[in-house]
């Protein structure tokens, strides 16, 4: 799978789950270790639906500078899902029609090429569907030609990703796991 592809079924994976959130669920506390700020379930997807807003801004090589506070009142959405709909859908297709994954892009960590920021957001958000699916009680299994994307792509990262406090220590790994089980150990999940 290419980067945008992988970035793409990521944010498939987290729509499945947050598809799956029930009314009286969106207040539940996230755990500490896969949150940095105390929140609850509709404060982080809020964040997620501002984080794909900024989607095409990142990839025109915008600063936060250059477009403000255009995208603060996301976080305050009260129509989670629909909200979420809308600006997952708009990520979706403009990542399928970014090419150019050696451009430099600006992000509030510093700048990087196009192709480390899509590695980076999807790998957030995998771990985010993996994480509100346990906390909510819902199915887990993601598509297995994804996870089979992600152990090509991503454990040559996973030191430097440790080093940023991004994921936690790998858990031991069995080998006799699935590959989905075997993915989620080296990131630290069970």
């Amino acid at each position: 799978m290419t980067v945008q592809q992988l970035f793409i079924q990521s944010n498939n994976e987290l729509k499945k789950v947050i598809d799956q959130i029930r009314d009286d669920q969106w207040t539940i506390d996230m755990p500490v270790g896969i949150t940095r700020n105390p929140s609850n379930l509709h404060q982080a997807v809020n964040y997620h639906i501002y984080d794909d807003a900024w989607i095409p801004r990142v990839l025109e090589g915008k600063t936060k500078e250059e477009v403000g506070d255009e995208f603060e009142i996301l976080l305050l959405t009260q129509d989670t899902k629909k909200e979420y709909d809308t600006y997952n859908a708009l990520a979706n297709t403009v990542v399928g029609e970014f090419n150019d994954l050696e451009k430099i892009v600006h992000l509030s960590y510093g700048d990087f090429p196009a192709r480390e920021y899509l590695q980076h957001i999807t790998i957030f958000r995998t771990l985010r569907a993996y994480d509100i699916a346990h906390l909510i009680g819902a199915d887990s299994t993601m598509d297995p030609v994804f996870i089979q994307g992600l152990l090509e792509e991503y454990p040559s990262h996973f030191d430097q990703y440790r080093q940023y406090g991004i994921i936690p220590a790998a858990l031991p790994l069995d080998p006799t796991a699935s590959p989905q089980a075997q993915f989620f150990s080296m990131v630290g999940r069970v």
